[in-house]
């Protein structure tokens, strides 16, 4: 009875987590929806959160309230999101509007009154429900390709306005306005031997298995031959009607021997657990060849709410005398499917390829707590901060520190730090730690105590100290001393910094600040005339921008501009 009782539990709460109103939410944009970037979809680091409606390779598109609801959080980046615009429903959910051009009408007011009241173009605003108010089909916005966009489009998400767990917008209908009658494609099927003993194919090392269609439409793969254990990847995609961007599956189930082995379906998921990707995926071969093959096993298992596994968390282990019947079917969420027949047998044939891991003397466990010094440098690393043991590459040599490459994921910041007693107060001000990335230093941000300088950094390699003397550089686009500018929309500057990086930037027009939108893949900063602060003739000007180790740059001069 217990036990009848837990499952019926289960099952109501799968429900309920499915019931999603399919109704309720219109389409942001009022032209034919077409996807460049699907929910779930495998990003650098993180899957993607929302649906990217392709907006017709332009800016400037109404952009429309979902439902009836209140703007309860407006953030303003440079980058991820760019300009973003949050919208709580009666009906528990959360929808966003991401890489915005502006706001619309009394948002885009109450927007520019907040950068001038804080004096900063990035903002963040967490408003109350009477404060702005929308109605389905409102214009709350136009569209753009702010922050970390890569062309012009809308990043529409629905989250749970309770957890902020992001839900796959197709769960809301959306699937009827996006029409997908193309099966996913896969292109690659891997084969990993899992332990330093076992063998597949003959190899010690992971291998690309062939496969190929069968009348029926299924696929079946090349027999794979294993001594050991073995555990399969695939990398795949899916392609809607009429577009042919490569977008995101939306669910994998492995099946072995009729039981299900390693599944999971991209229909909600946390924020903070986004970056589990990394140990999805292979990671060294995506560094090594761009490819993301989705692993369908875990090694050392990682806490991925998408994801569910067998006892032996998608491990294969083979037996002699015991036969293996194991497929992989990939779908979309129109549940256009292809299955992968993979025969499996055991043989006890040697590797003809050696295992290529390269041992030192410094092993790191993944679930514990690890610590590497040498002469002047030390580095921390929390339990957790990767996904897998592995023997790390440390060392320190003229003053640097080489800890690892970036073949391996990280999952959390570890701690470097390093001692130097013989820099003066001046310099330790403009000194950081640097990371190599390919040729270029990398800043990192770094705190000094006494003589030891500390950052927690994600980024794996080569380590030292730098000096950053240099002040910013800044570049008048469209402005010179004593111009007439009553004609011009815009104030435009280049700004860049080749050590630290850019940290802050201030404008001003007889003595007043003025907000410059900041465009980082333009290295661009730009400022829209009003005619709040002008002066009718002559207006004083000023640009001060400062690096991350606090080196400045003023621009100062003059202009004319008619105000009547």
């Amino acid at each position: 009875m217990l036990i009848r009782l837990l499952l019926l539990l289960i099952s109501l709460q799968l429900s309920a987590q499915t019931d999603y109103p399919k109704d309720y939410f219109k389409a942001p944009l009022d032209i034919r929806l077409n996807l460049s970037g699907s929910f779930g979809e495998l990003r650098n680091n993180h899957f993607h959160t929302g649906l990217d409606f392709k907006t017709n390779q332009k800016e400037g598109l109404n952009v429309y309230a979902s439902a009836d609801g209140y703007v309860s959080r407006i953030k303003i980046s440079a980058y991820g999101y760019g300009k973003a615009i949050y919208v709580t429903h009666p009906n528990g959910f959360t929808s966003v509007y991401g890489h915005l051009q502006e706001g619309s009408g009394k948002i885009q007011e109450y927007i520019k009154m907040s950068h001038y009241k804080e004096q900063s173009f990035e903002i963040e605003l967490f408003l109350k429900p009477e404060e702005l108010i929308v109605k389905q089909g409102e214009i709350i916005a136009l569209s753009g390709n702010s922050g970390g966009s890569g062309g012009p489009h809308l990043h529409f998400e629905i989250r749970d306005t309770k957890s902020e767990k992001a839900i796959n917008p197709m769960l809301f209908g959306f699937d009827e306005l996006v029409k997908d009658t193309k099966a996913p494609i896969v292109s690659t099927l891997m084969a990993y031997p899992i332990g330093e003993n076992s063998i597949v194919n003959k190899s010690k090392e992971p291998l690309a298995i062939n496969f190929s269609k069968q009348a029926d439409g299924t696929y079946i793969a090349d027999k794979v031959l294993v001594n050991g254990a073995v555990g399969f990847g695939i990398n795949a995609y899916d392609m809607f009607d009429f577009n042919y961007n490569k977008n995101g599956i939306y669910s994998v189930q492995s099946i072995l021997n009729g039981k299900q082995s390693f599944n999971y379906e991209f229909s909600t998921f946390a924020f903070d657990e986004s970056r589990y990707i990394n140990a999805l995926l292979d990671y060294p071969r995506l560094r090594k060849t761009g490819v993301r093959i989705q692993r369908l096993f875990m090694e050392n298992p990682y806490p991925l709410s998408i994801i569910q596994t067998n006892k032996h968390n998608g491990i294969v282990v083979v037996k002699p005398n015991i036969s293996n019947t194991y497929r992989i079917e990939v779908s979309d969420f129109n549940n256009n499917k292809v299955t992968i027949y993979i025969p499996i047998q055991y043989s006890p044939v040697a590797s003809e390829t050696p295992n290529k891991i390269i041992k030192t003397p410094y092993f790191l466990k993944a679930n514990n707590d690890n610590m590497y010094k040498k002469d002047n440098i030390s580095v921390f690393v929390e339990a957790g901060t990767f996904y897998e043991d592995f023997y790390v590459n440390f060392d320190v040599k003229n003053d640097s520190l080489y800890f690892q490459d970036g073949s391996i994921a990280v999952h959390k910041n570890f701690k470097i730090s390093i001692d130097d007693n013989s820099l003066t107060e001046e310099h330790k001000k403009k000194t950081f730690i640097a990371s190599l990335d390919g040729k270029s230093k990398r800043y990192n941000s770094t705190k000094v105590k006494d003589s030891t300088f500390t950052t927690w950094t994600k980024n794996l390699g080569k380590f030292f100290l730098v000096q950053d003397t240099i002040a910013p550089k800044v570049r008048a686009v469209n402005m010179a001393e004593g111009k007439w500018m009553t004609a011009q929309k815009t104030i435009d500057f280049s700004i860049s910094d080749d050590f630290s990086g850019i940290d802050t930037y201030k404008g001003f027009i007889n003595g007043n600040w003025i907000l410059f939108d900041y465009d980082y893949k333009k290295a661009r900063i730009t400022y829209a005339f009003d005619n709040q602060f002008l002066q009718e003739g002559r207006n004083e000007f000023k640009l001060e921008v400062t690096d991350n180790v606090g080196n400045s740059t003023i621009f100062e001069t003059h202009f004319f501009r008619s105000i009547k």
